[in-house]
């Protein structure tokens, strides 16, 4: 529930893990690799706790209407079950019908809940994942790393390899306006 939208963290290892691929082969000691865990770097930010509040919060309201249809249902089908001798077959099969329509609405409302926090999601994750990778291109740019890795993509890495908590320090820090000032500085450098 808390986590990055899966289609950005699945683009940003599948880019990462191709850069690993196309990069030139470097001797081993000359090579500078690091790895930083992206899903828990952006939820350990301010901005990351903030938006899982928000997300929680949107989450909880979800829940409890889903929980008092559900209720609602078990106990319409407890009774649909008590009346069941003594209701004539076509009121009882009347009943179960409208009993597995509702059933059936409550699973449509759940589907659209999940669809819906996951755009949400999307929508307060997304922002701090883009400020993240600049971050970590400015780390690499900065320390002369050839590859940062996501962690996730990384079946094994040296403890001295992980930078996550460099990058959310730099990312609370405001590390992330420094590397936009890089980027606004190249666009000056290209004119």
């Amino acid at each position: 529930m808390h986590r990055p939208a899966p289609s950005l963290l699945r683009l940003a290892r599948t880019a990462a893990a191709l850069v690993a691929f196309a990069a030139p082969s470097v001797a081993a000691g000359q090579s500078r690799i690091a790895v930083v865990d992206v899903q828990h770097a952006v939820m350990q930010t301010e901005d990351g706790i903030r938006a899982q509040a928000t997300l929680k919060k949107l989450f909880d309201r979800r829940q409890q209407e889903l929980d008092g249809k559900q209720t609602e249902l078990q106990r319409a089908r407890e009774d649909i079950e008590k009346q069941s001798r003594v209701l004539s077959r076509e009121a009882m099969q009347k009943r179960m019908e409208d009993w597995q329509r509702q059933m059936v609405e409550l699973q449509t409302v759940f589907v659209d809940y999940n669809k819906e926090l996951q755009k949400k999601q999307g929508e307060l994750t997304g922002p701090i994942i883009k400020k993240m990778m600049i971050i970590v291109a400015r780390v690499a740019k900065k320390s002369s790393y050839e590859i940062i890795l996501d962690k996730q993509a990384a079946p094994y890495v040296r403890a001295d390899l992980d930078l996550t908590e460099q990058v959310i320090q730099l990312y609370n820090t405001g590390g992330g306006e420094e590397a936009g000032d890089d980027q606004a500085e190249k666009k000056d450098d290209a004119k």
